[in-house]
């Protein structure tokens, strides 16, 4: 299954970001939600979203995609 990119860079930042975020806040509180937020790591460093797949969203552009 070939994995093409249909999230943008501010959106892969802002999704990392928020992931890291999510993580600690589970890692400080002790609590088992903080495993959600590595979606977002993921999702966000491999500029790939399943939902945004079946929804049919695309926020990379075309033509500026950056190279990995």
């Amino acid at each position: 299954m070939i994995l093409k990119k249909n999230v943008g860079y501010i959106d892969s930042i802002i999704r990392a970001t928020l992931g890291v975020i999510i993580v600690l806040a589970g890692v400080y509180f002790q609590n088992w939600w903080g495993f959600l937020g590595l979606i977002l790591v993921f999702s966000g460093s491999l500029s790939f979203c399943p939902i945004y797949k079946m929804a049919g969203i695309d926020t990379s552009r075309i033509n500026s995609e950056r190279a990995n």
